[in-house]
Formats: C-alpha cells, sequence, structure tokens
C-alpha cells in the first residue's frame, strides 16, 4: 500500500471513489451529494486550504481522505476539518483506512496543523484518536444535526483548549445539509 498526498491531475478519479462509496452504502441520492461535495472541494478550494490523502494499490486509489482548512475569528490555531473519508467497497474492513488517517494525522502534524476535528462516528474515528467535544469548545459553523459525532483531537503536545470566535468552513461546505 502506498499513501500520498498529491491529488492534482487525479481529482477524478478520486471524485469516483467516493461518489460509488458512498453509492454503495448510502444509495444513489446521497453518493452524488457526496461526489459533487468531494468535486467542490478539489476543484474550488485553495491549496494552502486544503489536504487530500488517498491509499494506493497497484495503482488503484483504494481509499482517500479529504481535510479542509476551518478558521475561527479570533484565535490563531491552524484547524483542519477531515471530512469524508472513504475506502472503496470491496476493502472495507482491511483497516486501510485507519492507516490512511493516521499517515494523514502525522502529516498534518509535522506541517503544523495544531487541532483537527471531524463530524461522524465517534467508534470509528476512536481508533485514530478523535474525542468527542462539545461545540462550547470548538464551535462548528452551522448547527449540528448529531452533535455527538462532533470529534477533535489536538496534533500538538498541548492538551485541546477552546477555539475562540466564529467558525468558518471552506466553501464547498457552506452549508448546513453538511452539519
Amino acid at each position: 500500500m502506498e499513501w500520498s498526498n498529491a491529488f492534482k491531475g487525479r481529482e477524478q478519479p478520486i471524485i469516483d471513489l467516493f461518489a460509488a462509496t458512498f453509492t454503495d452504502s448510502e444509495g444513489a441520492e446521497e453518493g452524488a451529494v457526496v461526489g459533487d461535495l468531494v468535486r467542490h472541494q478539489l476543484t474550488g478550494t485553495p491549496a494552502p486550504d486544503l489536504d487530500v490523502f488517498v491509499a494506493e494499490e497497484e495503482g488503484a486509489i483504494v481509499a482517500g481522505a479529504v481535510f479542509s482548512r476551518l478558521t475561527y475569528d479570533r484565535d490563531d490555531r491552524s484547524v483542519f476539518v477531515l471530512g469524508p473519508v472513504a475506502v472503496v467497497t470491496a476493502r472495507q474492513g482491511e483497516g486501510i483506512g485507519q492507516q490512511l488517517l493516521q499517515h494523514a494525522l502525522d502529516t498534518l502534524r509535522r506541517k503544523g496543523v495544531d487541532v483537527v476535528v471531524t463530524y461522524g462516528a465517534p467508534a470509528y474515528y476512536s481508533r485514530v484518536g478523535f474525542k468527542p467535544v462539545t461545540e462550547s469548545l470548538i464551535p462548528a459553523p452551522y448547527r449540528l444535526q448529531h452533535p455527538e459525532g462532533w470529534l477533535a483531537q489536538s496534533l500538538t503536545e498541548a492538551e485541546l483548549t477552546p477555539l475562540m470566535g466564529k467558525a468558518r468552513c471552506v466553501e464547498a461546505f457552506n452549508n448546513p445539509v453538511f452539519w
């Protein structure tokens, strides 16, 4: 398995991975929504605000994880939100997603990212160090439909402390339907 964060020129296979995986697990409508989200993230987010990681085997992309910047108007820490994440359906359950996320988090830590948040299944994301947090500790850009899925971790030695100010996400996520 090879890990990479080089995605330029490979946008369509990455978009296809997300659309197919979410179609398989959640249905065609959700697959289309997630595919469009990833397309918007990859083509409409400035480079400093986006990190995309993929797992490849024999030239095929088998997993992907997208990280985009969150900013807080009264906090200068570097914060990224993870989402979405996909592993090709036939390879789920092999630990590829966890390995990819660990690689991505290690890379972001080396790049100086302070905090990573995600919005998803606590049982899954806790395997790579995410812990449940409240919106008073880490404000979300929109009201959360499932606050129990709001998770975060510090990528520094410092304990996670409240992020200050209003949260702003990248344009692709700037829609309450995703929150």
